[in-house]
């Protein structure tokens, strides 16, 4: 079974996702409330850009959750994401920028962090155990998901439930494993530009790393 989206088309309205996530997203609020959830790490007050030309990825799967944090003043804030996770992921000409403002006499400054400029697989960004908090995604050239199921229950994505995906982050993560989810046996983007709260991976492997600090707003898109 083959899932295709194509054109610039926004998280919101991507394979019908934030629609039912934001209603798992209601029930992660309900058992904060109640104190079922545990309190997941601080994020930053700061989110940040990634682009990429492709990314792939197998064992894919995606669920509503909350990321709480901290403002750039120091106030403590919540931020509802969807996290899309892969066992395994291979991505061409990654792009990372972060953009610090208001630094006295500088204004604002930005680190840009880039690796993986190929056509050689060998030489692309590759990660394992890869989960992505997003607050926004587009995918300009399209996507494709491969085998895909949409409304399975997040706490069953894992191989241990006969799920397709990593599973989800555990520990002190604020995601409901009951709420709604979509997994795949791969997915393929094309032209991602996304804006996201935190990165985590079992590794991740960056080849042509570099990294610049500029004085200005200089973002990957």
């Amino acid at each position: 079974m083959e899932s295709q989206v194509r054109g610039g088309t926004r998280w919101k309205r991507f394979t019908v996702v934030m629609v039912p996530s934001v209603a798992a997203t209601a029930a992660i609020g309900v058992a904060l409330a109640q104190g079922a959830l545990a309190a997941s790490f601080s994020v930053s007050g700061q989110s940040f850009k990634v682009s990429a030309d492709e990314l792939h990825g197998n064992g894919f799967a995606q669920y509503g959750a909350i990321d709480s944090g901290y403002t750039l003043s120091g106030e403590k804030t919540i931020h509802p994401v969807a996290v899309s996770s892969f066992k395994d992921a291979t991505i061409k000409n990654l792009c990372q920028s972060v953009v610090t403002p208001n630094i006295p006499i500088l204004g604002s400054v930005s680190l840009t962090l880039t690796a993986g400029n190929s056509d050689d697989k060998k030489n692309q960004v590759s990660a394992d155990n890869l989960y992505i908090d997003v607050a926004d995604l587009e995918a300009k050239g399209g996507a494709v998901f491969h085998g895909i199921d949409i409304g399975v229950a997040a706490g069953d994505t894992g191989a241990d439930k006969g799920g397709k995906g990593p599973g989800m982050k555990g520990g002190k993560e604020q995601a409901n494993p009951y709420g709604f989810a979509q997994q795949a046996t791969g997915a393929d983007l094309y032209g991602v530009q996304q804006t996201a709260w935190a990165t985590t991976a079992g590794t991740f492997t960056l080849p042509g790393l570099k990294m610049k600090l500029q004085t200005g707003t200089h973002e990957c898109y």
